[in-house]
């Protein structure tokens, strides 16, 4: 055993950006004393020399860090998802007593997290899934935190994890979701709606840029002065400083100079392929997760670049110009579209963190996820605070765009969102988030969609059966036959 035998209440595995950063901020706490560990000591050592100042309780060795930590024991998990993550919580098993817990604060996909739930719970040891947003800066200085797991370990954790949460007016950015995967899944949907967010700036500001001419640097005045209204967030904010950013090589901004090819994590493909699971449509995020999809093929774009487009009749990206005298009022309603478009995306999100609490058995209080996510995450905007105030005023709330703020908003967007959406299609400006946003909202509105026809589609093709407007029960049509409609077995 090492001479720091039991002084620590919270150990870290796992010292990259993320978890060295998150240890620093565990560390800076009044109350915590830090273990931290690394299967390669070297950088365990790099770590401590680096920050003396932390009063870090190293360990050479699982069994160390073990034997310095105080009971229950407890280890957040700072590791790449996957195999390595795994490979961490069986060396943890070992060393580690019925009672400890044991933390994964990576993008774990939720499958994965119940799945380690289940097997460590087995053991008496507690797992906790827990969803981190804020990147490096906010494991420094307070993430947004999301955890799931058992009520035992949240005893243990909530206060460990409420001491460096980000605090968003007054509150700390910390909530016990639910149990076994639910704090993965909950940060999987944060992550899906960082897509469409990020999404729909990148295509106000094509738009913009395209029909008007202006600079990037005109444009990230544009983005600060939205920032200072009903769009205020996170994502608006670094908008205009990447957009202000020259490069120093070339003297040309530096957006014109980065490669227009967008990565991915997987956290956004997870949220799409879930809400498919769910038959939960999120179109928005899907659209701007696929944009980045295609961008990532410049051999396809490369091969199709020369088909035919609305203003020259062939090539792609044709610009259009904007009337010197209605600038104003492009710029206008690219914002109100932006603004609607985002409150589908969060719409869209807490749709599914419904019915994942619902198909999962966990307990989701939406309004208090809206609240956490007001500071320290990625997405924090000024508007969640809206989102809360419409679930403490209709906790069962069916769709948030329908609370009086948010339908009162996009009746106000209404008209210059469709404005927006004809001008990028007569354009041919591809603005794949806008367009579904609207047309989601178009049909959630409908009172009666052509899903009436695919029916009788899927009743001719493969006698899958039909319900009628007029009266109960359910009906085939005998296609083949005489075409006369009988009563059938609901099988569905």
């Amino acid at each position: 055993m090492s001479e720091n035998t039991a002084r620590a209440n919270i150990g870290v595995v796992g010292l990259a950006v993320m978890g060295s950063n998150l240890a620093r901020n565990l560390a800076s706490r009044e109350g915590n004393a830090v273990a931290i560990f690394n299967r390669s000591h070297e950088k365990t050592q790099a770590v401590l020399d680096a920050h003396p100042e932390a009063g870090f309780l190293p360990a050479a060795s699982y069994q160390e860090f073990a034997d310095t930590l105080q009971k229950p024991r407890t280890a957040i998990i700072m590791v790449k998802a996957g195999a390595g993550t795994d490979a961490v919580i069986d060396e943890l098993v070992k060393v580690f007593e019925p009672g400890d817990i044991i933390v994964d604060g990576g993008n774990a996909y939720f499958p994965d997290t119940i799945r380690r739930e289940k097997q460590v719970r087995a053991t008496g040891i507690n797992f906790v899934g827990a969803g981190i947003s804020g990147g490096e800066e906010g494991a420094l200085t307070g993430p947004s935190i999301m955890p799931g797991g058992s009520d035992e370990s949240w005893v243990t954790l909530g206060p460990i994890l409420r001491s460096i949460a980000a605090v968003a007016e007054g509150e700390p950015c910390v909530t016990h979701v639910g149990h076994d995967g639910a704090g993965h899944f909950v940060k999987m949907v944060h992550n899906g709606i960082e897509y469409a967010d990020m999404q729909l700036i990148a295509e106000a500001y094509d738009l913009i840029r395209r029909g008007t001419g202006k600079s990037p640097a005109e444009i990230a005045e544009i983005f600060a002065e939205w920032n200072a209204g009903e769009l205020e967030s996170y994502l608006i904010e670094i908008t205009a400083e990447v957009l202000r950013q020259v490069d120093a090589a070339t003297g040309a901004p530096l957006v014109d100079v980065i490669l227009d090819q967008a990565g991915a994590k997987g956290t956004g493909a997870w949220t799409v392929q879930t809400a498919l699971s769910l038959g939960v449509p999120v179109s928005g995020i899907a659209e701007a997760t696929f944009a980045r999809s295609l961008s990532s093929h410049p051999e396809q774009r490369a091969a199709a670049s020369a088909l035919p487009g609305p203003s020259t009749g062939s090539g792609a990206g044709e610009a259009f110009t904007v009337p010197a005298d209605q600038v104003d009022a492009f710029i206008e309603d690219v914002r109100l579209a932006l603004y609607a478009s985002k409150i589908v995306a969060y719409s869209q999100g807490f749709d599914e963190i419904r019915a994942g609490a619902a198909e999962y058995g966990w307990n989701i209080d939406l309004g208090a996820i809206s609240k956490i996510w007001r500071g320290g995450c990625i997405i924090r905007a000024q508007f969640l605070n809206r989102i809360a105030d419409a679930y403490a005023q209709t906790p069962d709330l069916p769709v948030l765009m329908t609370a009086p703020y948010f339908a009162e908003a996009i009746g106000r967007a209404q008209a210059a969102w469709r404005r927006v959406v004809i001008a990028a299609a007569q354009s041919g400006i591809p603005a794949p988030a806008f367009s579904s946003s609207l047309s989601y909202y178009d049909g959630i509105r409908a009172d009666r969609l052509p899903a009436a026809l695919v029916q009788g589609q899927r009743d001719f093709f493969g006698a899958h059966t039909y319900k009628r407007i007029d009266r109960d029960g359910t009906f085939h049509t005998q296609w083949s036959g005489d075409r006369t409609e009988i009563e059938a077995v609901d099988t569905h």
